[in-house]
C-alpha cells in the first residue's frame, strides 16, 4: 500500500521519428495516450495528468475524461515537459510525482505504486525507478536495452547501454554469474522540487555519451533508488510492429 499521495504525469509529444502522431495511435478505438492514462488511473495515484505539446492530444484526452494540460512545444525532453507541468499544476515541492511514459499502454499499475512508495521510503534519494533481471542473452549486448548496476542498498551506481557489470572470468567460470544483469525500465519517481530543478542542471558528458538523461542526476551527486520487479513490464510502443502487438493484446482482452 502506498503510504503517501502521489501524482502521475504522462509526457506526450506529437513528433516521433518512427511512428507518426504516436500519442493518438488507435488502440481498439482509443488513443494510445488515453490507454496509458487509463492504466495509470488503476494505480493508487490521487491524480493522473497528461502533459502534452499539442492541442490535439489535450482534446483527445478530454474527450475520454482524462485530465490534460498544454505545455510548450520546444521542450527537449520529457522531464523538461514535466517540470513545466509541475509549475502549471502548482504542485508542492515535496509532492511525489511518477513519470509514466506516454507509449506504455500496458504499464502495470502495481509498478507505478512501487515507484512512488520506494521514493517515499528513501528520503536520501532524489529519484526512484525500476529494473528487472535479464533472462534473454540477446539483450545483454543490445544497446537499446539499458542496464543498471546497483549498490547493496539498491541505489543506482551507473546506467549504460553496454553490458554491465562485465564478468572478466565469465567465459572460463563453471558457476552461475555472481551478479544478475539488470535491465532498466523507463519509469521514474521524483519529488516536485527536484523535477523542477532538473532541467537547469548542467548536462553531463556521460549523459551525452550514453544518451541517457538519468546519468545527469548521478553526475551531479543525486541518488536514484531502484525497485527490482520479478518480471519484465508490458510492451512499450516504439515501432509500427510494437503498435500491432499492443493492438492484438487489446483486441483479445477488451
Amino acid at each position: 500500500m502506498v503510504a503517501n499521495p502521489f501524482t502521475v504525469l504522462i509526457p506526450a509529444r506529437m513528433a516521433s521519428t518512427r511512428l507518426a502522431d504516436k500519442p493518438l495511435a488507435d488502440i481498439a478505438g482509443v488513443p494510445m495516450v488515453v490507454r496509458v492514462a487509463q492504466r495509470a488511473q488503476q494505480s493508487q495515484a490521487q491524480s493522473v495528468v497528461v502533459a502534452a505539446d499539442d492541442e490535439r492530444i489535450v482534446q483527445a484526452c478530454q474527450a475520454h475524461l482524462i485530465k490534460a494540460i498544454l505545455t510548450r512545444s520546444d521542450h527537449v525532453s520529457g522531464s523538461d515537459r514535466l517540470a513545466q507541468a509541475c509549475e502549471i499544476l502548482g504542485l508542492d515541492g515535496t509532492a511525489l510525482v511518477v513519470n509514466v511514459q506516454g507509449d506504455e499502454p500496458l504499464i502495470e499499475p502495481a509498478v507505478i505504486n512501487q515507484v512512488a512508495q520506494l521514493l517515499f521510503e528513501r528520503p536520501d534519494c532524489s529519484m526512484s525507478t525500476v529494473a528487472h533481471a535479464i533472462v534473454d542473452p540477446k539483450e545483454l549486448a543490445n544497446p537499446n536495452v539499458v542496464k543498471v548496476v546497483l549498490d547493496r542498498s539498491h541505489t543506482a551506481m551507473y546506467f549504460s547501454r553496454a553490458t554491465i557489470p562485465h564478468w572478466r572470468d565469465g567465459a572460463a567460470a563453471r558457476t552461475p554469474s555472481p551478479v544478475q544483469v539488470l535491465r532498466h525500465v523507463g519509469i521514474y519517481g521524483y519529488r516536485a522540487d527536484f523535477l523542477r530543478s532538473f532541467p537547469a542542471l548542467e548536462r553531463a558528458p556521460l549523459e551525452d555519451m550514453e544518451s541517457l538523461e538519468q546519468l545527469r542526476a548521478l553526475w551531479h551527486g543525486h541518488k536514484i533508488a531502484v525497485h527490482i520487479t520479478p518480471h519484465a513490464p508490458g510492451t512499450g510502443v516504439d515501432t509500427p510492429e510494437d503498435l500491432e502487438r499492443v493492438r492484438r493484446h487489446f483486441a483479445t482482452s477488451v
